[in-house]
């Protein structure tokens, strides 16, 4: 591997004491397929680790930030700040776009499969710092990074369930119910990726992707909400 990680570190304000385990935090599973040398693996598990500590941190946060919210609210809130959106443009902040390993194909696609990328590696690199400093490093990097978005997302309504939104617009505007549609799915059993089409009176208006069919449909009414100017 090539790729220098002292600079991201000090991005961060922590040192790795396991600096393999922030390599891995990087590692796609294309780039093993044509680097059969590195001893390292992919990060997925880093991922599976790491969303767990995200969604702990942030709802811990979530809790004593907002006594007085249900639980709805609550979990609307923590929806908006741990979704593949709001990582991806962390991660681009931070620059992690730069130090991604990844095979000679991936690296040509920068469009949607990037955002989810990124947002998955996010997720990795928390693990990471789970596994190197325990949960004090990993909720230090959240708190720096993640919680400063809360009131903007809150104040902002950012929250609002997007698909609900463009149901009521889709309702109010053309007298009508969207529907969605399957449109792919891809990716081995336990890291698919869905992608779904929305459709008001049988014209496909937005595509959305997500790790469930859910997500999906969310991610593609946020898309045709744009689409529409709603």
């Amino acid at each position: 591997m090539t790729k220098n990680f002292d600079t991201f570190e000090d991005k961060i304000g922590y040192s790795f004491n396991d600096k393999s385990l922030l390599e891995q935090a990087f590692i796609h599973r294309s780039y093993l397929n044509e680097h059969r040398d590195v001893r390292l693996e992919h990060n997925e598990r880093l991922e599976f680790l790491g969303d767990a500590v995200l969604e702990l941190v942030v709802t811990d946060h979530l809790f004593h930030q907002y006594p007085k919210e249900p639980e709805g609210a609550l979990t609307s809130y923590r929806a908006a700040l741990v979704n593949a959106t709001t990582l991806a443009s962390i991660a681009v902040g931070l620059g992690m776009n730069e130090y991604l390993l990844l095979s000679k194909g991936e690296e040509k696609d920068v469009g949607r499969a990037r955002h989810y990328l990124l947002a998955n590696t996010f997720e990795a690199l928390v693990g990471a710092l789970y596994l190197d400093g325990g949960y004090d490093a990993a909720r230090a990097f959240i708190e720096k990074n993640v919680f400063p978005l809360t009131a903007a997302i809150v104040e902002q309504r950012l929250w609002q369930d997007a698909k609900s939104k463009f149901q009521e617009e889709a309702q109010e505007r053309d007298g009508v119910t969207p529907s969605y549609e399957m449109l792919k799915q891809a990716g081995p059993d336990h890291d698919k990726k869905f992608t779904v089409g929305v459709y008001i009176k049988g014209e496909l208006i937005a595509e959305g992707e997500g790790k469930s069919k859910q997500e999906a449909e969310q991610d593609a009414a946020k898309a045709a909400l744009l689409a529409k100017s709603w």
